[in-house]
């Protein structure tokens, strides 16, 4: 499960799954439901789009522009939960290691930490933003954030499945109660939110340090 992936719409959380560590973790459990549920909304947004506008998808597996260009990525707490998990415990040590530096120069400004020649070495469990971020009619110019220079080619997300994913997301923060959850989302969810790439990763670097000398 640790091999570097490129950006690609074929590969998504649905299939992917830690059995042996989901029935240790039950906050992966979540998280992996909610990214199953923003791959589906995703996957249904695309095809909405490309056929009443017969549009074409540019993203496609080796395009990195967004994470080049991206400065203002949310990262949620329970997926900041999962990236320390996943950094730590799941990637192979190799990786580790090129990740370990790149967190420890990372400033920002700079392109996503985990970017690592070209391809997301966290793909698997990246952040519902970067799954939602799509765009349509062709590539990204270099440097160009297609939010900003053409907003009708960047892909809206069906809000329904977004609503669900955060609410698979709930029980994790405490919340049971069907009728706190579009409250909860906004005030919990939503304020406790971090800037992935302003974050200060050195507590990262001294958990993989702490799991690698263990």
């Amino acid at each position: 499960m640790s091999k570097i992936q490129g950006r690609d719409k074929e590969c998504d959380s649905k299939s992917v799954r830690f059995p042996v560590e989901e029935s240790k973790f039950p906050w992966l459990s979540m998280l992996l439901d909610a990214y199953a549920i923003i791959d589906e909304g995703v996957a249904e947004a695309i095809q909405e789009r490309v056929k009443k506008r017969g549009v074409t998808l540019a993203c496609s597996k080796g395009c990195d522009n967004c994470c080049r260009t991206h400065t203002d990525i949310p990262l949620y707490p329970l997926e900041l939960v999962g990236v320390y998990w996943y950094c730590t415990e799941q990637m192979a040590k190799p990786l580790r290691e090129l990740l370990r530096i790149q967190l420890k120069m990372h400033r920002a400004g700079a392109p996503c930490p985990f970017l690592i020649h070209g391809s997301c070495s966290i793909h698997i469990i990246r952040p519902v933003a970067c799954r939602q971020f799509n765009v349509f009619n062709k590539s990204c110019g270099k440097g160009e954030d297609p939010y900003f220079t053409r907003r009708d080619d960047v892909l809206t997300p069906i809000q329904e499945y977004t609503d669900r994913a955060f609410s698979a997301m709930l029980p994790y923060y405490g919340i049971t109660n069907k009728g706190d959850r579009q409250k909860a989302i906004a005030h919990i969810i939503h304020t406790q939110a971090v800037n992935l790439q302003s974050f200060e990763w050195k507590k990262l670097v001294r958990l993989m340090d702490n799991f690698d000398s263990a």
